[in-house]
């Protein structure tokens, strides 16, 4: 097994504060991301220790139903600097590894959101996922940009 890094940045026409606000809105983020549903499953809703699941497929919407058709992907948050950055640890069956992202005001209006992935898998396999895992995350992202906008 070997780490594979993965990161996209995007310009955000919104406050960073906003930026953050929203993606830290755990629930909420399976309004934007691509075929994905979210749930927190802590009792805590921010901070180190949130712990959140995400249902990536094709029939995420009647998940846990058809969960054989998809990626359920466990993650507990393991830093949290508001508003700027919070890490996460992977610790799903199939996905493993870390995640990070960094909110940066570059004015009152405009922000960049750095999302980055470490993920733990053979290299040949991440070499064939990832162009469809970077495909999804630049839809996701773009489509969480123009929610704020």
């Amino acid at each position: 097994m070997h780490s594979n890094h993965i990161a996209i940045s995007t310009l955000i026409k919104a406050p960073a504060q906003k930026v953050w606000s929203s993606i830290a809105d755990w629930e909420s983020q399976g309004e934007w991301m691509l075929q994905t549903t979210v749930a927190r499953t802590s009792e805590i809703s921010e901070g180190v220790g949130v712990k959140i699941e995400a249902f990536t497929g094709p029939l995420y919407r009647l998940y846990p139903r058809f969960k054989f058709l998809g990626l359920l992907d466990l993650m507990e948050v393991t830093r949290w600097e508001p508003p700027h950055r919070c890490d996460v640890i992977h610790y799903g069956k199939i996905l493993k590894g870390s995640g990070t992202f960094e909110v940066v005001a570059l004015d009152n209006n405009h922000t960049t959101f750095h999302w980055s992935e470490e993920v733990i898998a053979p290299r040949p396999l991440f070499i064939v996922v990832k162009p469809f895992l970077w495909l999804g995350v630049k839809i996701s992202l773009s489509r969480f940009a123009r929610l704020l906008e």
